[in-house]
């Protein structure tokens, strides 16, 4: 009778690697599928992102980010929108440098005036200008993509790596602002490839520690928001290194050290290069009136970064001072809610996606192969979650969009259990997810699920970036020249576009008395959410008779 070891030995000499006739083509086969598989989903999220970016008008920030990288591309100048750090506007430069747009040097100026005269005022094509901006977010984003699948994969094997893609290439959130030229997307992806990075160093340390800190360090020169997940990265280095095959005991400590200070040093290196390349001279003048810091906050100003990065600190920190309003479930409000992040986010993700993200962290923390990834999948989402629900400002669930990227990586897990009626439930939830979301093509940044009335009805629970961002005055042009042409109009706008470049013909209905105003009123969703006495009566005597991509309404006063 041979023994368990010789009969092991047979087994591993019968399986594909071993033998190279067709069990080896069925594992080239398979390859190649699921390949088919990932390109195909990368390609319908690059056609639904690339459609939204054309049809699209510019939303409230994007002129902002717009204007600052021509002023990077002609003037090698820091002054404009130091609130946030170069490198992501250096990534809607690398679009805008095939635009041949040219700034007058004599303009003077803030950056929202700088964003209309670039788009509006210099003789450019927006429309155009727009989506060159638009393609490189666009790129990155689906490279994110790839960041999921290998992540999953590295947990859960190649179908859980398709499931995460899956869940990711069809999430409305992420579809709607990987499309726009803006910060979200780009921070929470290089964020997320950080901590993959992380948790690959767990066996090759050496090799994958300088990328994260590579990737830890652009996602700091791309938003600030990114500075509370550096101790979170630094600590799963630790982990990392301390569980690493190759470390000896005795060593282990000073490697620990080393790490981290590898890891912060190649960061901090980053975004150094991030502002010299654009002005290799660091000119800067700090802005006046600057906002103090007081307590814990005063440290920013030790931080080892370049003074306008630290100067940014402090005009953030003075944002999140101030009071802002919002809007949620109908209400209008003042002083942020700390629940409203977790409400949005109910309301803004798919059906499927919920329950497909609860069970793939009940996996993570169940299973005992996936338990060591949790802290790396769960508790960076969970960490993110909690600082940005402390935050005054409830404009939108972008401020989330790391949790479809990290709870992706979750749900991949799910594959792992063995139970027939569980892979299938997944497939179905996962369907679930993707009908949703092409149901609301091409809206996206409007999209809510099925539980709260779909895309047509968030502006009810909703407002600002999670439904109304003002991208849809081109497509109100359209409706107003198709369905009432030469029809006096009045419009309330929220938004950065200029409507007259449009050819929309409107006057302000909140310059004038209520009773001058007759016609077509047309109000940006957003406004009638937080509209004052004067715009409540004027809606609250009109008609509503029709909408134009879920964020804008047009009524009809006698």
């Amino acid at each position: 009778m041979s023994s368990p070891t010789s009969r092991l030995s047979s087994a591993a000499e019968a399986t594909p690697e071993h033998r190279p006739g067709r069990f080896a083509g069925l594992r080239r086969h398979r390859r190649w599928a699921f390949a088919v598989v990932v390109v195909a989903l990368l390609v319908q999220m690059a056609a639904a992102m690339i459609t939204t970016a054309v049809e699209q008008t510019p939303t409230i920030d994007e002129p902002v980010y717009v204007g600052t990288a021509v002023v990077y591309l002609e003037q090698h100048s820091l002054r404009y929108n130091p609130e946030h750090p170069p490198l992501g506007k250096l990534i809607i430069a690398s679009g805008l440098a095939f635009a041949g747009v040219h700034l007058d040097p004599a303009f003077t100026g803030d950056q929202t005036q700088l964003g209309r005269h670039v788009l509006y005022e210099s003789g450019n094509d927006p429309g155009r200008l727009m989506l060159l901006a638009r393609l490189p977010m666009i790129v990155l984003t689906l490279l994110f993509g790839l960041v999921v699948f290998a992540f999953a994969r590295d947990l859960a094997g190649p179908v859980g790596g398709v499931v995460a893609l899956a869940l990711y290439a069809f999430f409305p959130d992420v579809i709607a602002n990987g499309s726009l030229a803006t910060l979200d997307v780009p921070v929470a992806g290089f964020l997320l490839t950080a901590v993959w990075l992380v948790w690959r160093a767990r066996r090759r340390p050496r090799r994958y520690l300088p990328l994260a800190g590579l990737a830890l360090g652009v996602a700091l020169a791309t938003k600030m928001s990114a500075l509370p997940a550096v101790p979170m990265v630094l600590l799963l280095v630790v982990v990392s290194v301390w569980r690493a095959p190759d470390e000896r005991a005795p060593n282990r400590a000073i490697r620990v050290l080393a790490a981290l200070a590898g890891v912060g040093l190649v960061a901090i290196a980053v975004v150094w290069v991030a502002y010299l390349a654009v002005d290799p001279r660091l000119r800067w003048a700090t802005p006046p009136n600057l906002p103090a810091l007081h307590g814990l906050r005063g440290l920013a100003d030790w931080l080892p970064l370049p003074k306008p990065y630290r100067d940014g600190l402090h005009l953030q920190f003075g944002f999140e001072d101030q009071v802002w309003s919002g809007f949620l479930f109908g209400r209008h409000y003042y002083g942020p809610l700390w629940y409203y992040l977790p409400a949005a986010l109910l309301v803004k993700t798919p059906l499927g996606a919920l329950a497909l993200w609860l069970a793939g962290a009940v996996v993570l923390l169940a299973v005992p192969g996936l338990r060591p990834a949790a802290p790396y999948v769960l508790v960076p989402a969970a960490v993110l979650l909690a600082v940005a629900m402390t935050g005054s400002r409830d404009f939108g669930t972008r401020y989330t969009v790391f949790l479809p990227m990290f709870l992706a990586v979750a749900a991949g897990g799910v594959v792992v259990l063995r139970r027939r009626w569980t892979r299938v439930a997944a497939a179905a939830l996962l369907v679930f997810a993707a009908v949703s979301s092409v149901r609301a093509f091409p809206y996206y940044l409007p999209y809510s699920n099925e539980a709260f009335g779909g895309p047509a009805e968030t502006h009810l629970r909703l407002h600002d970036s999670n439904v109304d961002w003002g991208q849809d005055l081109g497509r109100l042009a359209d409706r107003l020249h198709q369905r009432y042409p030469g029809e006096r109009t009045w419009l309330v706008y929220k938004g950065a576009g200029v409507p007259s470049f449009y050819g929309i013909d409107a006057a302000d209905p909140l310059r004038v008395p209520p009773d001058q105003v007759h016609g077509l009123l047309a109000v940006s969703d957003s406004s009638i959410a937080k509209a004052d006495a004067h715009l409540a009566a004027l809606i609250g005597s009109s008609t509503p008779i029709d909408e134009v991509g879920h964020s804008i309404t047009i009524f009809r006063r006698p």
